[in-house]
């Protein structure tokens, strides 16, 4: 499989940044591309007794023998894109496409002081919105452009589809979700460009005939930042007696919790293509589950639950999740051992 999409199924916050970062260390990608909307999304890594809340770089970067890109599509924040690398210490394998737009802080202060922003949709206030107007308008300004950046510049799409071309294992990492994207998710609470997997694979520069594997990635309930449609959500009160109780990587804000949906699931499936389906946070609906690594020792009533999961979405569940570390995970994809 040289190309695979990793996506998220629900609202974000499904995860994604744990799963690329296993599947980094498992597979052994020569390169991930971070695709998706840009700075607005943060993936969460615990690793080595460390944990990275990235809004830029790929999670993968904890395989030293990958290369890390940011594909065009993706908005860029330099000094968030510079922190990082200095955090993560990948400035020697990173790039950022030349075509990537950039945030300025023009664009960040209209997106905190917009008030239809802020109070009817619940923005995250990190300056994508605007940023993706400007490009729409042909006023944005380019990664070519800033100094900073220009050590990086690199053409993600020919690094990606020479690497494909040659048999080479390519990740894409996709951010957001699927219920966010602005064509397919809860309009008009949703994010400033369509985040499925079809985007994603456009956002790097790899067409739809390169792209092998979509994984998608779900909670094994459902949570949501911010303001907008929820038709499975439970109260806070609920969720503090399940032991649920989540705030956003990027805003700190608490997240809504509520119960698997399966109605978005099955049309994230459909329209992304899932090939693969990662579950996440069984842990957290199955104490028995936390930190177990063989599909043998889950709880019967665990079992069930993945199992109902795959039986109604029509595709086969590969990954599980059981903690939050980078190591806790049940990996089927050879088989339920």
């Amino acid at each position: 499989m040289p190309c695979m999409i990793i996506a998220g199924g629900q609202w974000g916050d499904e995860g994604k940044g744990k799963i690329v970062a296993y599947l980094a260390l498992t597979d052994r990608p020569k390169i991930i591309a971070r695709a998706g909307v840009g700075p607005n999304a943060g993936h969460t890594v615990n690793y080595k007794g460390r944990t990275f809340g990235l809004r830029q770089i790929p999670s993968g970067f904890v395989y030293e023998g990958a290369r890390l890109l940011i594909g065009p599509g993706v908005l860029v924040n330099p000094e968030v894109v510079l922190k990082e690398l200095e955090m993560t210490g990948t400035a020697n394998r990173f790039g950022v496409d030349r075509r990537c737009a950039v945030i300025e802080p023009a664009h960040i202060e209209q997106d905190t002081k917009s008030e239809y922003l802020q109070g009817k949709i619940g923005t995250t206030g990190t300056g994508c919105g605007p940023a993706n107007v400007a490009r729409v308008s042909r006023t944005a300004k380019l990664a070519e452009e800033v100094p900073e950046l220009k050590p990086f510049l690199a053409d993600v799409p020919a690094e990606l589809n020479e690497a494909i071309d040659h048999g080479s294992l390519v990740f894409v990492e996709g951010s957001q979700g699927f219920g966010l994207s602005l064509i397919h998710g809860t309009y008009p609470y949703v994010t400033s460009k369509d985040t499925t997997a079809s985007t994603l694979a456009a956002d790097v520069g790899v067409g739809p005939t390169k792209v092998d594997e979509v994984m998608l990635v779900f909670k094994a309930y459902t949570s949501r930042v911010g303001l907008g449609p929820f038709p499975t959500e439970i109260s806070q009160e609920k969720a503090e007696e399940l032991g649920i109780v989540e705030f956003g990587t990027v805003t700190g804000r608490r997240r809504r919790i509520g119960l698997f949906d399966f109605a978005l699931a099955k049309r994230a499936v459909m329209i992304n293509g899932a090939t693969q389906l990662t579950l996440t946070n069984l842990d957290r609906m199955f104490k028995g589950a936390a930190k177990v690594r063989r599909w043998r020792d889950l709880p019967s009533d665990a079992k069930d639950y993945v199992d109902k999961i795959e039986k109604e979405l029509g595709v086969p569940v590969t990954i599980i999740s059981t903690g939050s570390e980078v190591e806790d995970v049940i990996d089927l994809r050879s088989e339920k051992l």
